[in-house]
């Protein structure tokens, strides 16, 4: 059961405007995207291997848009104080949409890649001046100023530590945790000015958890919502897994060269960023508020 829950988790991660409009994005592109016929055929294939199956409600979500029919309910995971962080990752491009994340990037290749959503906003010429080195050497992991990741700071009722992967939040003598996602949507930059990346994954301990310390708390009234775990390997089959999530509104701005220091050195083993899950648009598979 532990071999078989740990390889489910690692398959998830396994503003000054110019005077026109520049939107944050500057994507990678290696092939033409996916027809939205294939992502209509992964959702009816995803309804198919999910519905009436015994799994509950699924992420990502749109966080704007509160209808779900899902009745495979669960309790709401205790507040992060009572958690231990175990394990920060992000994505490249929003998995959930909403709050200021809510310009589809396209379809990708199917496969999580170039998909998502993007920050809805404007950054200036100076924002998005390009860096000498790319971060990330495989080309769909590539990250510009512009682009937009997607946080998860993941806690676990385990007793256990921060460390790589989501398998990081299990433990041989808690088979069943608890888990809660802390979500932050952020637009890389370059600028020295913009939040610290190094600085917002920092944790401490306190009162013998592990916790983050910087989650930021001026982004919006979080969304609270129960979900699963993400990732493209989901995109045809439901996670069993049970997390609550708090997805929060606004997009906050991060120095692109702090995230590149952060790769060179986290204890998360992190050097490039996740592909995304389809957004989950099927009532039935989605919890209600």
């Amino acid at each position: 059961m532990k071999i078989l829950m740990k390889k489910h988790l690692l398959l998830l991660c396994t503003t000054t405007a110019l005077p026109l409009s520049v939107f944050a994005s500057q994507t990678v592109t290696q092939s033409e995207p996916v027809s939205d016929q294939i992502i209509e055929q992964q959702r009816a294939e995803l309804q198919q291997n999910t519905l009436d199956k015994g799994f509950g409600p699924q992420s990502p979500r749109d966080i704007d848009n509160i209808a779900g029919n899902n009745t495979q309910l669960f309790s709401y995971a205790p507040n992060t104080t009572d958690m231990n962080l175990c394990n920060i990752h992000f994505h490249k491009n929003a998995e959930h949409k909403g709050g200021e994340f809510t310009r589809y990037a396209g379809n990708g290749d199917g496969k999580g890649n170039n998909s998502g959503y993007l920050y809805a906003g404007q950054l200036t010429k100076e924002e998005l001046t390009p860096i000498s080195v790319p971060l990330s050497k495989e080309l769909h992991h590539q990250l510009f100023p512009g682009d937009t990741i997607e946080v998860h700071y993941v806690y676990s009722t385990a007793n256990v530590k921060p460390g790589p992967t989501l398998g990081s939040c299990l433990s041989d003598s808690t088979k069943n945790p608890a888990l809660r996602v802390e979500s932050q949507v952020f637009v890389l930059v370059n600028d020295k000015e913009a939040l610290d990346f190094v600085e917002l994954t920092k944790h401490s301990v306190k009162g013998d958890r592990p916790q983050a310390i910087n989650i930021p708390d001026n982004s919006g009234q979080p969304i609270q919502y129960l979900g699963s775990t993400t990732g493209p390997a989901y995109n045809q089959q439901g996670s069993p897994f049970q997390v609550t999530w708090s997805v929060r509104p606004q997009v906050l701005k991060v120095s692109i060269n702090t995230v590149a220091t952060w790769f060179k050195d986290n204890q998360y083993n992190e050097n490039h960023a996740h592909g995304v899950r389809n957004l989950v648009t099927n009532p039935l598979l989605l919890s209600a508020y």
